[in-house]
């Protein structure tokens, strides 16, 4: 299997276009490497290749990738898109791809649902895009030659549709990983997670590549540097550092292991930084836009 970061930040990219952090200000200058909403591609031949979650940055996330551009007149090497969520920041892209090319859809019932109760989406037209409803852990094609399985990870609703009672650990259709196969080796891609579950250990444990959320460094992170109000948990996204964070509870895995959908305020941007040190240091890898892996 071949993967290709198309966007390695989580919603609003760096530099977000509202945030004057350091990180964000690092970015604008040149001086750390500005990057896309998060976004992964993956193939098992090098042509025809699946997108899993479609970023508002997706047109120039495919500019920027020769492997993303067509061939002919109207072509596209994407066969299908995948959507882990309803958040913006994974089904907003969608409205980039509307141009009449053919391509599946694949999502949970609960997904789709999000997109057909918000009629903009109709833009992309299901006769051409067909919106292929997945049940969890059940296997199916994603792309000739490579099996995809979604399974529940704990997550939340998308913000846009919080109530004044949110529940951050749910387990259901509305946030999902995803398993990979070409038959050989096995992958999984889970860029959003509230808490690492012993089910979720058991589920991954097979794991030869992890792509997993790397949001936050810690659960106060937006807090601390002024950027917002709310925990890393109440977001729906497990802190790095920590004694229950991921890297402690992910650190039995054999795989090799890349943090991706990095918040812009997330320290481990800053190549000199203790918290990249650390995050090296025990065996992960950090996503970085056009970052090619291959198992």
């Amino acid at each position: 299997m071949k993967f290709l970061v198309l966007g390695a930040a989580a919603g609003g990219g760096l530099p977000q276009w509202n945030c004057g952090c350091d990180n964000c200000n690092d970015a604008r200058a040149g001086r750390i490497s500005a990057s896309g909403q998060s976004s992964l591609a993956v193939s098992v031949d090098g042509h025809s290749w699946a997108i899993l979650n479609a970023s508002p940055d997706i047109r120039q996330q495919m500019q920027a990738s020769p492997r993303m551009h067509p061939r002919a007149l109207r072509d596209t090497p994407v066969g299908s898109v995948l959507l882990t969520n309803g958040d913006i920041d994974h089904i907003a892209g969608l409205l980039s791809l509307r141009e009449q090319t053919p391509f599946q859809m694949f999502a949970t019932g609960e997904i789709h649902k999000v997109l057909a109760d918000n009629r903009i989406f109709d833009a992309v037209n299901r006769e051409v895009v067909p919106r292929v409803t997945v049940a969890l852990d059940q296997p199916f094609e994603l792309l000739p030659g490579l099996t995809a399985k979604l399974f529940a990870v704990p997550g939340k609703v998308p913000l846009f549709m919080e109530g004044t009672e949110v529940q951050t650990d749910l387990e259901g259709e509305q946030t999902v990983g995803v398993r990979l196969s070409d038959g050989a080796k096995t992958a999984y891609y889970i860029p959003g997670c509230a808490t690492v579950t012993d089910k979720l250990l058991d589920q991954i444990a097979d794991a030869d590549q992890l792509f997993f959320d790397g949001t936050l460094w810690d659960d106060n992170e937006m807090i601390r540097t002024g950027t917002g109000v709310k925990t890393g948990r109440r977001m729906g996204h497990i802190p790095i550092s920590g004694p229950d964070g991921s890297i402690v509870r992910l650190s039995g895995l054999k795989a090799a292991k890349t943090f991706i959908h990095i918040n812009n305020t997330n320290p481990i941007w800053q190549p000199d930084s203790l918290e990249r040190a650390f995050v090296t240091g025990n065996g992960w890898q950090i996503a970085a836009d056009g970052q090619e892996t291959e198992i």
